[in-house]
C-alpha cells in the first residue's frame, strides 16, 4: 500500500457513526435480545453501502465500511474466538486510565454512555481458537458489494490486533501474558489472512503499542512497558508471516478520549518497537494537542525506505471543524521531515471506536472529511506544482 505519485490521499483509521436503527439492533445483539437476525443483517449491509457512498461523496480516497457491524473495534472478537464465555461489562471503572485519577468526575463523564456500560468485554476462561469465518466474510462481501460502482484508490478492513484484544479482553486461563497474547495471535491468524486474500488491505489496530502504558501498565517502568509492547510486536508479525508488508497498515494511538492525557508515553520512547512490525503503513495521532508536535522527531529518526506514515490531520474527539489551511499546513510539515511520497493524510483514531461512543456529531464527521480532502488539494498543489 503506497501513496500516490501525484496527490496526498486521503484516508481514515477506521470506524465510523452507524445508523441510529443499526446502533439498536447492535445492542440488541450484544445484550442476547436480537429476535430478528435477518433484520440485523440487512440493517448492516445497507449501513456499509452508505458509508462508502458517504466517504467517497466527502473526499476520502481509501475507504472501508465503518466499522458498522461491529460493537467495538476490540471486542467483537469475542464472538469470532472461542475461550471468551463468561460475561463482562465494559465502562470507565474497569480501565487503569492514569490521567483521570485526579478528575474521577471528568472520567465519568466521558465514559458512562449507553455504548459504553453495554459492551461487554469477558474474560478468556479456556482455549483459544477461531470459530468459523462467518462473521468476517459477510463483512467483506459487504464492503465489496458497496465498492462496486464507486470510484477509489483502494478499501482496506480493520481488525484488532492480539496485542489490543489482550488489554480488553483480560486472561484468565492462560499462565503468561506471554502465552495468552501468542493464542491470540494464533487465532487471529485466520481472520488476518482471510481479509488480505478477499483483496482488501489489512488494517490491524495496535493502540496497545503507546496506549497501554498509561491505561493497563501504569506501574510498570519504561523499560518493562517495552519489553511488554515488543512481545506484541513479535506476536503481530508472527500472525502476519504470511501477508505481504505493502498489504498491510497499522494504526497507533493513546486513546480515542478527551481527557488530559499529561501521561501518556512519548512517541520517541516507543518509535523503534513500533517500526519493527511487517505493516508497511502506520496510522499515528498527529492533530491533537497532546501530539501534533511529534512530527519534529522524524528530523532525528529516518522513517525506513519500505515504511509509508499516514499522521492524523483530524481530531476524533472534537467538533471543531479543522480548516483546510491548516491541514495543508500539518502536511508540509511532515512532508518535510519523511518525504511527499511516503505520506497519506488520516485521523488521530475511529469517529465510533465503541458503538455508542461518538463524540463527533455524525454530520461533523463528514465536514472534516471534506476539509481534510480540501486541505490535501492545498498541499499537494504546493508539493507538486
Amino acid at each position: 500500500m503506497t501513496n500516490s505519485i501525484k496527490r496526498i490521499l486521503t484516508t481514515h483509521t477506521g470506524s465510523l457513526p452507524r445508523p441510529a436503527e443499526l446502533m439498536r439492533l447492535i445492542s440488541a445483539r450484544e445484550e442476547g435480545e436480537l429476535t430478528d437476525p435477518s433484520a440485523l443483517e440487512a440493517s448492516i449491509a445497507a449501513a456499509v453501502d452508505e458509508i462508502v457512498r458517504k466517504q467517497v461523496e466527502s473526499g476520502v480516497d481509501i475507504v472501508n465500511d465503518g466499522e458498522v457491524s461491529k460493537i467495538s473495534y476490540s471486542t467483537y472478537v469475542k464472538d469470532r474466538l472461542t475461550g471468551f464465555e463468561g460475561e463482562g461489562l465494559l465502562s470507565a471503572s474497569g480501565l487503569a486510565l492514569a490521567d483521570f485519577k485526579e478528575f474521577p468526575e471528568l472520567a465519568a463523564r466521558l465514559f458512562q454512555s449507553a455504548g459504553m456500560t453495554k459492551t461487554k468485554a469477558p474474560a478468556c476462561d479456556g482455549p483459544i481458537r477461531y470459530r468459523d469465518l462467518r462473521e468476517v466474510q459477510t463483512d467483506i462481501a459487504n464492503l465489496k458489494a458497496a465498492l462496486s460502482g464507486v470510484n477509489v484508490e483502494g478499501a482496506f478492513m480493520s481488525a484488532a490486533s492480539p496485542g489490543v484484544i489482550s488489554g480488553f479482553l483480560p486472561n484468565h486461563y492462560y499462565k503468561t501474558p506471554d502465552a495468552y497474547v501468542g493464542a491470540l495471535a494464533d487465532a487471529m491468524k485466520t481472520e488476518y489472512e482471510a481479509i488480505h486474500q478477499a483483496g482488501l488491505t489489512l488494517q490491524l489496530d495496535c493502540p496497545d503499542l503507546a496506549m497501554s502504558r498509561h491505561i493497563w501498565f501504569p506501574d510498570l517502568s519504561l523499560a518493562d512497558f517495552r519489553k511488554r509492547i515488543a512481545m506484541h510486536v513479535e506476536a503481530l508479525n508472527h500472525a502476519t508471516a504470511a501477508i505481504p508488508p505493502e498489504s498491510m497498515r497499522m494504526h497507533l494511538c493513546w486513546g480515542n478520549y478527551e481527557g488530559p492525557h499529561h501521561y501518556d508515553v512519548p512517541l520517541a520512547d516507543i518509535i523503534d518497537i513500533v517500526l519493527k512490525a511487517r505493516p508497511a503503513t502506520i496510522s499515528l495521532e498527529a492533530a491533537n494537542p497532546r501530539h501534533e508536535h511529534e512530527w519534529q522527531l522524524f528530523e532525528t529518526v529516518k522513517l525506513p525506505d519500505d515504511k509509508v506514515l499516514i499522521p492524523g490531520m483530524l481530531d476524533s474527539t472534537t467538533n471543531f471543524v479543522e480548516h483546510p489551511q491548516l491541514i495543508a499546513q500539518r502536511l508540509l510539515r511532515w512532508a518535510s521531515v519523511v518525504g511527499r511520497d511516503r505520506l497519506m493524510a488520516g485521523t488521530d483514531c475511529g469517529f465510533a471506536t465503541f458503538a455508542g461512543l461518538t463524540p463527533v456529531y455524525h454530520g461533523v464527521v463528514w465536514l472534516k472529511f471534506k476539509a481534510l480532502a480540501e486541505g490535501c488539494r492545498i498541499a499537494s498543489a504546493q508539493l507538486w506544482g
